[in-house]
């Protein structure tokens, strides 16, 4: 039986342990490798023959968004399905635009993973219902992009923390940035929404359900 090679990438080893005790037990489904952030996924992808790759969204450094467009850049062939702790209404659409095949919640069920590696190894994207369901809807309403479309993946990942109630320097540690570099991205980020301080984007992102 030919086994998916898969490359799991993810900042936390306890979360990585998780994922290959579930996939240990499949069959036809073989973890070949792990990565703890990008620049260690990016040398696996370019030294190893991959089937698949399970890429986290939210890593030190750059973000698994970042990751992802490179990675698509020189392996466009290779599915890379995006795991997340956030909720789908906030990453999953820039993620699929980005080139990902698929995006599942950690919170999914082992068998929906499995389910998701299948499906976009053999070719295939993999969204839940719900999603798929948004997505009809996004491309019906295009014609007027809401403000927060318009800002860079970086900038939008800034905006959620700002709006969960992070503080710069809180961002920029979680984000290993200087505090001048996530101050520039808030500037860009009000400038773009034309907002004047976190209370409205924290209003936005609110009304939005971008955060609970």
């Amino acid at each position: 039986m030919k086994k998916i090679r898969i490359l799991i990438a993810d900042d936390h080893p306890i979360v990585r342990a998780g994922f290959k005790q579930v996939l240990s037990e499949t069959p036809d489904m073989q973890v070949t490798d792990e990565a703890g952030n990008g620049q260690e996924a990016m040398a696996c992808v370019r030294k190893k023959k991959l089937d698949v790759v399970l890429l986290d969204i939210s890593m030190p450094g750059r973000s698994g968004l970042e990751v992802l467009k490179e990675l698509k850049d020189e392996k466009p062939k290779l599915p890379v399905l995006i795991l997340s702790m956030y909720p789908e209404e906030q990453y999953a659409i820039r993620a699929l635009r980005a080139g990902a095949s698929g995006y599942l919640t950690k919170a999914s069920a082992p068998n929906e993973l499995i389910s998701a590696i299948r499906k976009v190894a053999e070719g295939g994207k993999y969204v839940s219902a719900t999603l798929g369901e948004r997505l009809t809807e996004f491309l019906g309403t295009d014609m007027t992009r809401p403000p927060h479309e318009l800002l860079s993946d970086r900038e939008y990942q800034v905006m959620l923390m700002i709006a969960s109630g992070k503080t710069v320097s809180s961002i920029a540690e979680d984000l290993c940035l200087s505090v001048k570099t996530i101050s520039t991205y808030r500037t860009h980020i009000l400038e773009k929404m034309r907002m004047k301080n976190n209370a409205e984007i924290t209003f936005y992102a609110v009304r939005n359900g971008l955060v609970g």
